[in-house]
């Protein structure tokens, strides 16, 4: 007979987790401007955070376990889309699996962008886990001055 160690709040802190990760998503779709329908499309949705620079934007989404090539970018009309799926781990008969926590399966982000970033040259690179997406600003137009010719 084999112990099995009971933890009566186990359940309630899953729950509270899974209530928490909802409710931060949700606030998440609110203050950055990714569009809520991504959700409806989406197992899961990877964490981001936006960093404004003078001269670009900076956009990091957490996608440890996702291989770069499973993951596709795509910039249309100012709405910037990332998504992309997690494979499930395909496990042995003989293993049973006794806990998940790591979602897995497709997700989905978007995020308007702003009329002055330049669309032509946004580049991304994958590291670590963590995806790194730079957007340009377009160079503001200087003032010239504008000389009148005689007639």
């Amino acid at each position: 007979m084999s112990l099995v160690r009971y933890e009566p709040w186990g359940m309630i802190n899953q729950l509270h987790g899974q209530l928490t990760r909802l409710f931060d998503q949700e606030l998440q779709r609110e203050f950055t401007g990714a569009d809520p329908s991504s959700a409806v499309t989406a197992d899961w949705m990877p964490l981001a955070d936006v960093y404004e620079y003078t001269d670009r934007y900076v956009l990091k989404l957490d996608v440890p376990g996702v291989d770069a090539a499973a993951i596709d970018i795509t910039l249309d009309q100012g709405i910037l889309s990332v998504s992309g799926e997690r494979s499930k781990e395909i496990l042995a008969k003989e293993v049973e699996r006794s806990r998940t926590e790591r979602p897995q399966g497709r997700f989905h982000r978007r995020f308007t962008l702003p009329d002055t970033v330049d669309a032509t040259a946004v580049s991304a690179t994958s590291r670590n886990g963590i995806v790194e997406v730079t957007i340009p600003k377009q160079a503001k137009a200087q003032p010239r001055r504008i000389e009148i010719a005689a007639s």
